[in-house]
């Protein structure tokens, strides 16, 4: 896990190196503290201090755009929504639905961070490549990973929003792949959520058609589909069936 955060880390800091370095920045001083962004004797730039903010903001940012360029979206939804048709409040918990999507991300997304790790990040870290390069590279192995997830319909959609001339796929820039592989995901998510609500939906019809056939009708129909959803989730072994589902509908 700890390889995971490191290369995906160090995927966004070749970015910023790569953005600084084609830039002519300043010297800005912030009380003791000095952060130099140009060589010694260059002229300074008035807006030397909004781009140390944009660098900070993006580093507060680093975590949410990384996680969104991976299978992490479509994993913590369906997850969510599995706790959601079970009808459970808050078991289990946030911080194990988290945990359990950033493993599950961390094992899929495991041969794109050996691509960039391979081909990217040890090149770097060796000076046989620029900065450049190794973002070229990195962006490269994400494109390739998001394009493959994402309908050519969204990617169409934001290629003509963004006015672009025609343009192989493996040359679209990030700022189109991205978010057509997030609204993808998004309606993947939703699709196999809905497939899980419908067994657990004719739970709940048969209990509720069976209590009034019973008279019973005061008595909530939850009291007795809660737990004959349970037995039914845990006979069929339902969270290795999801975990498989998800895992597989990344084609691995």
């Amino acid at each position: 896990m700890k390889s995971f955060f490191k290369i995906a880390l160090a995927v966004f800091f070749l970015g910023l190196v790569a953005s600084a370095s084609a830039q002519t920045n300043a010297t800005t001083t912030l009380g003791p503290l000095s952060i130099s962004l140009a060589p010694n004797g260059g002229v300074p730039d008035v807006d030397s201090g909004i781009k140390v903010l944009f660098l900070v903001t993006l580093l507060s940012l680093a975590p949410s755009i990384i996680l969104l360029m991976t299978c992490f979206t479509r994993v913590a939804i369906v997850l969510g929504f599995v706790r959601s048709a079970l009808q459970l409040q808050g078991s289990p918990g946030n911080q194990i639905i988290i945990g359990l999507s950033l493993f599950i991300t961390y094992f899929v997304m495991a041969p794109v961070w050996d691509n960039i790790n391979k081909n990217a990040l040890i090149p770097y870290q060796a000076k046989t490549i620029s900065s450049e390069v190794a973002l070229d590279r990195a962006s490269g192995a994400l494109r390739d990973f998001m394009l493959k997830q994402t309908r050519p319909k969204d990617v169409e959609l934001f290629v003509s929003m963004a006015k672009l001339p025609p343009t192989e796929i493996n040359q679209l820039p990030l700022r189109v792949v991205t978010p057509a592989f997030i609204i993808s995901e998004l309606r993947t998510a939703f699709q196999m959520g809905f497939l899980i609500y419908v067994p657990f939906i004719l739970i709940d019809i048969v209990v509720a058609t069976v209590l009034m056939s019973m008279g019973m009708m005061m008595m909530p129909p939850m009291t007795i589909s809660l737990p004959l959803k349970l037995l039914l989730f845990v006979l069929v072994d339902g969270w290795s069936l999801v975990v498989q589902s998800l895992v597989r509908s990344f084609g691995m």
